[in-house]
């Protein structure tokens, strides 16, 4: 059976020797693909990588990664686990997709429309802050003119790349760790102007219906599909289509083309001029590697890494090939000294000087989007480390806050009182803490707020600080935040929609934030949120470091944690009860069996897909809430990907036509069913189908009235009775299913089934068809390593590093 990975993380393009997921298939002729989004979350999916071009319409593509992998026979339940006798079986087979994160639309507003929808204040958000960061690194380094060639010191490192490889001289030889440049002063910095939502960029039109019609034209002499064309015209501006007639492989701007496709309408078009040492196709695979490695979440490559992969896809001359990207500013090249290992033999005085002369560097290539987005979030966080945070609340107020709370609490409040960046960890119960901390602050007088991954956690967090003081369980749900509650979204804080609003001069209107989910922060959305903060406010980052990480690149919360620039304060309350006896080994890669005497925990084993369905449909419509108590609208089933015979799509058609039987007359849905809608990638937000009309599909996430267009339904909005790990993240049922198909052992890993179990709140039943599979990956997979320049950034600007 074949798998689509659920991230792109999973089939880790940009690598050597790994082939990123196909796309459609080709047509015939050309090779070009015929693409159909695949909206993932996390964003879409929370949980699928998936390239997000907020400057290009989507046609909704999709695209599907094949894997070979073995059907477990008999599904056996794990040695860990404890099987409930009598208890329903479930599950097997099904494959995960590469980026099931919807691709974001911000062009596909509608001419004359009053009101900015959330995706679009977003979108103008981070396009006025990317603006602003370009422009305030443009002013440090002037940019290489395009179409000229290399020269100082980018010219001088591709040459010395070619050395090395060519074994003329060794790494240390060849590098010299230029010194650091000055930094600005920041225990006073300097007021920069902020990026202010939702007003400050207008949206691009939609590309002109003559500039769609050229480029059709060209895609049909090429035999690439037609639908393309807006995309296309997007991408390129204007004379998009004589632009993509001269160089074919600009195709590969696209999301879901691949290279081979690329190939093929290039040869259509150029015939007998075309060729695998062009100098466009190498300079075009450049840049889609890189994208590739971005969905995979690294915000750079090692040029090693790169160089292999280039000459995987046939590229003659790889080093030529990043120069000439390089050149044309599709890309950027770091070199990161490399730090010295501990234990290494002292060097004597007289070899000091050629110490330093030799210390090995890495040489990285990066897209310059991420290159800026981490060095404007080094900047912010160095900001918040080397300044002294404003005197809000006396001395005596935060010492008798942190005296009336016990051990990690207190330490807590006092960290928060002196220092500018405070990193806290834990898990579900650890949520207590902040909640203790925002309240202090507030009855101090500070302006303090909380933002969430998504509105579920929000709406959790704002009824645990309701219940701040009483005896009350933290898992109890919240339908709706309170107008006045100081919780907000990430997102919506960043595009104003939610939160206290900016001030005059562009900055987030408050004293204290505290980051819940800091783990789910990409660079860029911690950049901004770095970026926002005025001088002198506090920044609490708060999250468990077990759970997946970003479905954006990086690794902000961990190269944070592995920096150790500013105080950590890890949580003393272990979650309780036999879930979060289960879930706490998980995390250090033990699968205990655990004693269930309330049924907390079952296994279901399963032979075969067929099976896994039929389970999985009976435990959600029957079982738990018959034996639990909980509702089948209470209750989550979470699968490895989307699909496959037993992936997300394959679940929710088993479960609406026995919760929500309907025709789908809607573009395949009908009023009541239960949806996830991503309005941009890397958000996930559960709801339920009101009603549609002219305007589109209407929506009920989370209290929130969301429309979506019915141009965008297809590419944003799935059935949501069955999610994802990653689409999951952040929130938390009553009930969860998660669904282990036999074909989803390669896809498993600690962090994914520590997310996957952790969401359950009072009952998890595990529909098993892994056999051994699931305790190895509990014991032996961690979290796939990530390239960033975070870590390397930060260590010249903090003092003492």
């Amino acid at each position: 059976m074949s798998t689509e990975p659920e991230t792109t993380e999973d089939a880790e393009p940009g690598t050597p020797g790994a082939d990123s997921t196909p796309g459609p298939a080709d047509r015939a002729g050309s090779g070009a693909a015929d693409t159909e989004q695949a909206p993932d979350t996390e964003g879409g999916d929370a949980g699928a990588g998936q390239a997000s071009d907020a400057e290009s319409t989507e046609a909704g593509t999709e695209h599907a990664s094949k894997a070979e992998s073995t059907e477990a026979g008999a599904g056996q339940a794990s040695d860990a686990q404890s099987t409930e006798t009598g208890a329903e079986q479930a599950s097997d087979a099904e494959s995960t997709e590469t980026g099931d994160a919807q691709a974001s639309d911000a062009q596909s507003t509608e001419t004359g429309a009053e009101q900015v929808s959330e995706a679009e204040a977003e979108l103008r958000a981070q396009q006025a802050e990317r603006e602003r960061i370009e422009q305030r690194k443009a002013e440090k380094k002037a940019p290489i003119a395009s179409g000229t060639k290399l020269s100082g010191k980018a010219a001088d490192l591709l040459a010395a790349v070619r050395a090395v490889e060519s074994g003329e001289k060794p790494v240390a030889a060849v590098f010299e760790e230029p010194r650091p440049a000055p930094r600005r002063s920041a225990p006073e910095p300097e007021r920069r102007p902020q990026p202010v939502a939702p007003e400050p960029v207008a949206t691009s039109a939609a590309p002109a219906p003559e500039a769609v019609r050229a480029v059709r034209q060209v895609l049909a002499e090429g035999g690439a599909p037609e639908a393309l064309a807006p995309q296309i015209a997007a991408a390129l501006g204007e004379g998009a289509d004589e632009q993509l007639r001269t160089d074919p492989w600009q195709l590969l701007r696209i999301a879901g083309v691949r290279p081979e496709q690329a190939d093929g309408f290039a040869r259509a078009l150029l015939g007998a001029e075309c060729g695998p040492d062009d100098e466009r196709r190498g300079r075009a695979l450049t840049g889609w590697l890189l994208e590739q490695a971005a969905l995979a979440g690294h915000t750079a490559l090692e040029m090693p890494a790169l160089l292999a992969a280039l000459a995987q896809r046939g590229v003659p001359e790889p080093a030529g090939a990043v120069q000439d990207a390089i050149a044309e500013g599709e890309a950027l090249v770091f070199q990161d000294a490399l730090e010295v290992k501990a234990g290494a033999p002292a060097r004597s005085d007289e070899e000091g000087a050629e110490e330093d002369e030799e210390r090995p560097v890495r040489v990285l290539v990066g897209l310059e989007r991420y290159a800026l987005a981490e060095e404007s979030l080094a900047d912010g966080l160095a900001r918040l480390v080397n300044s002294v945070p404003k005197q809000d609340g006396s001395a005596e107020d935060w010492e008798r806050a942190a005296a009336a709370a016990q051990r990690s609490t207190a330490e807590l409040i006092r960290a928060v009182a002196g220092q500018g960046l405070v990193l806290h960890t834990g898990g579900e119960a650890s949520l207590a803490e902040p909640a203790a901390l925002l309240n202090a602050a507030r009855s101090f007088g500070l302006r303090a707020w909380a933002a969430t991954h998504g509105p579920i956690g929000r709406n959790r967090f704002a009824a645990l600080l309701r219940r701040s003081g009483q005896a009350a369980d933290v898992s109890e749900r919240a339908e709706e935040a309170p107008a006045d509650s100081p919780v907000a979204t990430v997102s919506g804080l960043l595009a104003g929609l939610e939160g206290p609003g900016r001030d005059a001069d562009g900055a987030l209107d408050l004293d204290l934030l505290v980051v819940l989910d800091a783990p789910q922060l990409d660079v860029e959305a911690a950049a901004l949120l770095t970026e926002s903060l005025p001088d002198g406010a506090r920044l609490v980052l708060a999250g468990d470091p077990a759970v997946l990480w970003s479905v954006g690149p990086g690794r902000v919360f961990a190269d944070l944690l592995a920096a150790r620039i500013c105080p950590q304060v890890a949580s003393r309350r272990p979650d309780q009860g036999p879930l979060g006896e289960l879930v706490s080994g998980i995390g250090i890669g033990e699968l205990n069996q655990v004693e269930a005497p309330g049924k907390e925990v079952v296994i279901v084993p399963v032979r075969d897909a067929g099976e896994a369905v039929h389970r999985t449909v009976q435990l959600v419509v029957d079982s738990v809430p018959r034996a639990i108590g909980v509702p089948a609208e209470e209750t989550q089933v979470i699968t490895p990907g989307h699909g496959g015979a037993v992936g997300t799509r394959a679940l929710n058609a088993a479960l609406k036509e026995r919760l929500n039987p309907g025709p789908g007359r809607f573009g395949g849905f009908d009023p009541g069913d239960r949806i996830v809608y991503s309005p941009v990638p890397g958000r996930a937000l559960q709801g339920r189908v009101v009603t549609a009309d002219g305007e589109g599909l209407h929506l009920s996430c989370e209290g929130e009235n969301v429309v979506v267009p019915k141009e965008r339904v297809e590419q944003s909005v799935r059935h949501g009775w069955a999610l994802t790990a990653h689409q999951a993240v952040g929130s938390r049922w009553p009930a969860v299913v998660v669904v282990l198909p036999g074909d989803a052992a390669q896809a498993l890993s600690r962090p994914w089934v520590y997310t996957a179990f952790g969401r359950a709140d009072r009952h998890l039943s595990v529909v098993h068809g892994v056999e051994q599979a699931l305790p190895r990956a509990v014991a032996e997979i961690p979290a796939k390593p990530r390239t960033t320049r975070l870590p390397v950034l930060l260590a010249p600007q903090i003092s003492g590093t």
